[in-house]
């Protein structure tokens, strides 16, 4: 791998996580599981998988990465959040149960399994303006929605019914849906796009 590959890391402490693997691999990237504080140091970004955001959180706590993640984002680290990645990265949650938390850093309400069980799944065509065209092929699981944001996020993509599933703020972006299981790999090239941005401010502030 060349030395310039954006150094990213997948959260590996439950959900898809090979996929995404799979996905930043196929861009390009120097993708590797993270799952302590040391690995997450050795990253440019991060990818938050899908899965059961209250068992992530409650992982991220046991393994002592819950401050390391919060700190990273605050220290402007780009991270990309699919699904259960897009709860931890909203600064409010509906729906989550007692005592969960979030990494946080976009300002957004967001809402657990807005669409019902696992049965209720569904896939639909987006149009996601800043990706351009073809429409993304989106798949729901269990999937949450965005009710609330702030003027700092940027809704990327919403319903029909108006109900936002993908936003951005800064070097923060999260979608309700999980691309990395549909071939759809614009949203990850974007969060690598962001990953070189950060390290073309880094070079030049120094």
């Amino acid at each position: 791998m060349a030395g310039n590959s954006p150094r990213v890391g997948v959260l590996a402490l439950q959900g898809d996580v090979r996929e995404h693997l799979a996905v930043l691999t196929a861009l390009g990237a120097d993708a590797r599981p993270v799952r302590r504080p040391e690995e997450l140091a050795a990253v440019e970004g991060l990818v938050l998988p899908g899965g059961e955001s209250s068992v992530i959180d409650k992982l991220a706590r046991a393994f002592g990465m819950f401050d390391p993640i919060r700190d990273a984002i605050s220290a402007g680290m780009p991270m990309y959040g699919t699904c259960a990645g897009l709860i931890l990265l909203a600064d409010r949650i509906d729906g989550g149960i007692e005592g969960q938390q979030t990494f946080g850093g976009i300002d957004a309400r967001v809402a657990r399994n807005v669409f019902g069980s696992q049965t209720a799944s569904f896939e639909t065509d987006l149009a996601v303006p800043a990706l351009g065209d073809p429409p993304v092929h989106a798949v729901f699981i269990r999937a949450p929605a965005v009710l609330e944001w702030g003027p700092d996020a940027e809704p990327l993509a919403s319903l029909p019914d108006g109900r936002v599933v993908a936003i951005e703020q800064g070097a923060l972006l999260g979608t309700a849906f999980h691309p990395e299981s549909t071939g759809e790999t614009r949203f990850h090239a974007r969060f690598l796009d962001r990953v070189r941005d950060r390290r073309g401010a880094d070079v030049v502030a120094s």
